[in-house]
């Protein structure tokens, strides 16, 4: 298992510092080796102004975030996700603590704490719409269910898509992720 070519392929938008926050399941037999790759990862990418959390581990899988601290620490200090945040029960909007909450969440859980769309830098009325909704009646899905502006979460898909696309072929053509990674 190459959890570098996992985060390459994964979370191209969040490398190029053009989305807040990606996550991602990885499967792999060795959960040992899994774990040790992601503290590698979580040291080194730290240095770029990156988050790896891995949220949840169960024996040969985990579920990984990976966020760029500076802009996730803008998206929920603002006013709606700020509210937000605290009708879910965290404590602090700095971004350090409520990723730890966020963790606390999904162990807590089988499925996805709603609020984890802030955390991925999906706007604001697209997880109140996605909540109040109940993931329902949504006018587009691409990379998050749209409420909201449909037009300009179009452009962000196509963006992320072409990203992952150029992200992917230069890690393909020998490039690193260190190098393909946008310092904070």
């Amino acid at each position: 298992m190459c959890l570098e070519r996992y985060i390459v392929e994964q979370c191209a938008p969040t490398l190029a510092s053009i989305k807040t926050g990606a996550l991602f399941g990885v499967i792999d037999p060795d959960t040992e080796e899994l774990l040790r790759q992601a503290e590698h990862w979580r040291e080194r990418l730290a240095g770029k102004g990156l988050a790896l959390r891995v949220l949840r581990c169960r024996p040969g899988r985990a579920l990984i975030y990976l966020g760029r601290l500076s802009q996730l620490e803008r998206d929920l200090a603002s006013s709606g996700a700020a509210e937000l945040l605290e009708r879910c029960g965290y404590a602090s909007h700095g971004c350090v603590e409520a990723l730890e909450t966020l963790r606390r969440r999904v162990l807590s859980s089988e499925s996805f704490p709603h609020e984890i769309g802030l955390f991925l830098g999906y706007p604001l009325p697209d997880v109140l719409g996605y909540i109040q909704n109940r993931g329902k009646n949504s006018k587009l899905c691409g990379a998050w269910q749209v409420y909201g502006d449909a037009a300009e979460a179009e452009r962000s898909f196509r963006r992320f898509r072409k990203c992952s696309e150029l992200y992917k072929r230069r890690y393909n053509g020998g490039e690193s992720l260190m190098q393909l990674t946008v310092s904070a």
